[in-house]
């Protein structure tokens, strides 16, 4: 699948699937920028990653959860000569922290849905006048949005099965326009996540009883990212792919 000259957008790009997503667009020549807010070191290494690939890379700081940044990553590629958008895939987003129902209060419910669903949101909203017919939005929701997630996710699992139901009314507004719109949904993927809020015997369990009897590779997203933002799935719009060995049918 090549991306030579188009223009990518991928938020949260610096580490973990989104810099495997990141360098996969730049690997198929795509001119990438992405994103990026507490992680400058991951960028910087994220940058150095992509030097000498086929296409280009560079990086924005933003926080996604404020009204007007969105808009601001836009319009700066826009302003760099990058339009129209070929793809947006929107990485941006987190656990946060496990929290049960009594132990969370309003304030840090409504930060999570920020981080995650509004975050997207004002990317899509930002992004879309500028793409044409035959570009893609890819956005990343979770197996946590199937099934309600583990112990303590109840906000993230609510924000990610929110982020797939984005992906599916989008999909039916931007689909006249030629615009696809799909989410990815993976399950357990071998990340900084899962390092810092997944136990290492539960990931032993899940991964033992997952079908194929492991964790998923970031770089396995990233394949699918490009499928979703790519000509081979022309007719594929309003999809939630579930990418988790197994674990779990939708």
């Amino acid at each position: 699948m090549s991306f030579a000259n188009k223009t990518v957008i991928v938020t949260g790009g610096a580490r973990d699937i989104g810099r495997a997503i990141t360098l996969a667009f730049a690997r198929a020549g795509a001119r990438v920028t992405f994103t990026y807010h507490g992680s400058k070191d991951a960028a910087e290494a994220t940058l150095a990653a992509a030097a000498g690939l086929a296409g280009t890379c560079r990086s924005i700081h933003a926080d996604l959860t404020e009204p007007t940044e969105a808009a601001a990553v836009v319009a700066d590629v826009i302003a760099q000569g990058g339009g129209p958008i070929h793809a947006l895939v929107h990485v941006t987003g987190g656990l946060v922290a496990r929290k049960r129902l009594a132990e969370m209060d309003a304030t840090f419910f409504e930060h999570v849905m920020r981080l995650n669903v509004t975050s997207a949101f004002q990317m899509a909203q930002a992004a879309a006048p500028h793409m044409r017919a035959g570009s893609a939005i890819v956005l990343l929701g979770s197996q946590a949005g199937r099934d309600g997630g583990g112990p303590g996710a109840i906000a993230y699992a609510t924000a990610k099965g929110a982020v797939m139901t984005l992906a599916r009314g989008l999909a039916k507004e931007l689909g006249p326009s030629g615009i696809r719109v799909n989410a990815l949904a993976p399950g357990m993927i071998a990340t900084t996540f899962h390092d810092t809020f997944t136990a290492s015997e539960v990931r032993e369990k899940v991964a033992a009883g997952t079908p194929l009897r492991r964790e998923g590779a970031a770089e396995e997203i990233a394949a699918a990212a490009l499928f979703l933002a790519s000509s081979d799935a022309a007719f594929v719009t309003g999809a939630s792919l579930d990418i988790n060995g197994g674990t779990y049918f939708s």
